[in-house]
């Protein structure tokens, strides 16, 4: 199987700072990345590289056969690369369905949206259920529901996500990770960098360890989270996280 995006030999960083190195990645469609490993380890600068909003000094990023390296953020998105940052992910003085109305903008013909936000609000009723709520009284759970939601109005064929879960209690991560299977079972791939290791973990096919900047270990998500020290001491968990 051809992957739908390819990370070739990636190096990226700020200014003239390296901070990732040698990075390669294969994303098949319909499946779960996870990036993990360490805070400070590249991960969401990687991440950042891909989309164009970080300094990527070489190697190439193919979505679809093509070469998109360097590409416009906006130009990425209308191809079909979706992105929910990890801050100021949501319209808050816009209710929910006027956020959702935001990721829309690019969606031709009213008749599509209106089926689009149907499919959205079925796999998020929570939102729903709240169309009129102003996205800032929300919960930090509800948010992010929203701006996952959002990224999703345009059918991204790949959904980039940069900590989703992070300072999210154990319940509305359980609830936001249930979403992400949803989105994988609706055929879009979804990368996901994120701090909590075991939940990220959890849901992924496929995951890679960065430390320092460098993949120092990727294969399937369940053979990441087995007892072998070294995977334990990459990861950064101890025996009884595991």
């Amino acid at each position: 199987m051809t992957p739908i995006l390819s990370v070739q030999n990636v190096s990226a960083g700020y200014g003239d700072v390296v901070i990732v190195r040698d990075i390669s990645m294969s994303i098949d469609e319909g499946k779960i990345v996870a990036v993990v490993g360490p805070n400070g380890s590249g991960k969401s600068t990687l991440l950042k590289s891909l989309l164009g909003f970080a300094r990527l000094f070489k190697g190439q990023v193919i979505y679809q056969g093509r070469n998109v390296t360097g590409m416009a953020p906006n130009l990425l998105i209308n191809m079909g690369i979706g992105y929910v940052p990890q801050v100021n992910n949501v319209f808050p003085n816009l209710t929910i369905a006027e956020n959702l109305d935001m990721g829309a903008y690019q969606v031709k013909g009213r008749e599509k949206i209106r089926t689009i936000l149907a499919d959205t609000y079925g796999m998020f009723p929570e939102l729903g259920k709240r169309k009129s709520a102003l996205a800032g009284n929300l919960s930090g759970g509800e948010r992010q529901m929203i701006a996952i939601a959002r990224a999703m109005m345009p059918q991204p064929r790949v959904l980039f996500l940069d900590e989703p879960l992070a300072s999210l209690s154990p319940k509305p991560a359980s609830i936001i990770l249930s979403k992400l299977n949803l989105i994988k079972e609706s055929g879009t791939a979804i990368v996901m960098v994120e701090q909590n290791v075991r939940k990220a973990l959890s849901v992924a096919d496929w995951g890679y360890v960065l430390v320092d900047g460098s993949c120092v270990m990727q294969g399937s998500a369940g053979s990441l989270l087995d007892e072998d020290e070294s995977k334990r001491r990459y990861l950064g968990l101890e025996s009884r996280q595991i």
